[in-house]
């Protein structure tokens, strides 16, 4: 199983990426490792917002190239609808 997930950091950017296992990459990115993203280490927080599950990474990488592109109005509404979804359950 393949995750595009994204992050908010604390200056209210957004980060897209993509992974085989989100636990883990969660943990980089909080520890600051490495491994890590350059841009998301270079602020002092972030909040995981989104997520999406695919079969293949082919299927993630083009989901993460196509939320990439798109206008920040829009990427904040689709957070924004997955917001009120988990909310419901």
């Amino acid at each position: 199983m393949f995750f595009v997930y994204i992050l908010r950091t604390c200056a209210n950017t957004l980060y897209i990426g993509q992974t085989n296992n989100l636990e883990k990459r969660l943990k980089e990115h909080r520890s600051k490792s490495l491994r890590s993203s350059k841009y998301v280490r270079s602020f002092s927080s972030f909040v995981h917002v989104y997520t999406e599950t695919f079969k293949t990474r082919s299927e993630a990488l083009k989901r993460e190239w196509e939320l990439k592109q798109w206008p920040r109005k829009k990427k904040d509404a689709l957070i924004a609808d997955e917001s009120k979804i988990m909310k419901e359950t």
